[in-house]
This record gives structure tokens, sequence and C-alpha cells, in this order.
């Protein structure tokens, strides 16, 4: 173990990758067609949950392989996702007080949805993952349409299978191509 491991620093080139992942993700994860046909709530809540949604996905690609480096890489992918969610609490104003209590909030709600979409993600048929995201992406809606719960599963499952199937070496270049949302839910944008 080297010496930076020992204090938590990261490679640069992790560091580089996870940044270039983390962009597509939100590249994925702000795709109108989420909000537009999907019934995603376009408000802070949905988007955060979009975005765990997405991250949650490269997490599960990259927890299946083994390796020091993708472990390294996963590592790095979160410390993104933290980052993140402590500049865009400070640019909403967020007072430098509250922002460490609510960012460690957002980290436990983003470990709670990979949690939740990994058990069902690894169950047979939708149910669970369907449950899943109706607590979750679908959150602050009293009851969201079951075609969207079963198009989002169905991507989920499209996206998990696609990720599955690309090159770690891929990902440690900073790189991840998500499935396009239509194709992957089988769905036309609404009018």
């Amino acid at each position: 173990m080297g010496i930076a491991a020992i204090f938590g620093f990261r490679p640069g080139g992790e560091t580089r990758a996870a940044g270039g992942l983390y962009r597509s993700i939100i590249d994925a994860a702000r795709e109108p067609h989420l909000f537009d046909s999907l019934g995603v709530p376009d408000s802070l809540d949905g988007r955060f949950e979009t975005l765990a949604l997405h991250t949650f996905l490269v997490l599960r690609r990259l927890k299946s392989d083994p390796s020091r480096a993708a472990a390294g890489l996963s590592r790095a992918l979160i410390e993104a996702f933290i980052a993140d969610m402590d500049r865009s609490l400070r640019e909403m104003g967020a007072s430098d007080l509250g922002v460490g209590r609510r960012v460690r909030e957002m980290a436990q709600a983003l470990y709670g949805r990979i949690k939740a979409y990994e058990t069902a993600l690894d169950e047979a048929g939708d149910a669970a993952l369907q449950a899943a995201l109706k607590r979750n992406l679908y959150g602050t809606l009293g009851m969201p349409r079951a075609a969207d719960l079963a198009a989002v599963a169905r991507y989920m499952r499209r996206q998990s299978a696609a990720l599955a199937a690309r090159p770690l070496s891929e990902l440690r270049a900073g790189r991840v191509e998500f499935v396009p949302i239509q194709e992957a839910t089988g769905q036309e944008a609404r009018p």
C-alpha cells in the first residue's frame, strides 16, 4: 500500500476517469425524456434521483469487476458525486454550516438507492424494481403511471446489461455510453 492510499489521496488518473464518467452520468440523468415522457418529477428531488439512478448503474458495473482498479474508480466516482452535491448546495446558497450535514444526507440517500436498486435488479421480474422506483425516483409523486414504472424498469435492466458488456478499460478511460433512453424503454416521446 502506497503513501497516497494511506492518506486517501486519489491517483490523478482515477480522479480524471471518475470526472469523465460523472459528466456522462450527468448527461444521461438530464435526458429530457425522463421528465417529459416518463413522468419523473422535474424538480430538485427528481433530478437528484435520476443522478443517483445513473450513478448506481455505473457503480454496479464497476462492482462486478473484482480488480483494485475498479474499486478505486468506484471510490473516485462516489467522491465526484459528493463533490458535485457540495458544489450544487453552495451554488443554491446553502450556508457553510448546513452544507456538510446535507451532503452527508445525500450520500446516505445514494447508498440507500444503491442497496434498494441492487437488491431489486437481482430479483426475477420487475415487481421489486418497480416498487423501489416508486419509492425513490417517483417518491414525490402520489402515484406514478404504471407504464412509466415499467418503462424505467426496462431502462435500468437494459442499461445494466449494456454496461456489463463494456470493458473496464473504457470506464478507466473515463468513458461510459448509455443506451439511448427511447431505445432502452421502447417508448417514443409524448407529444
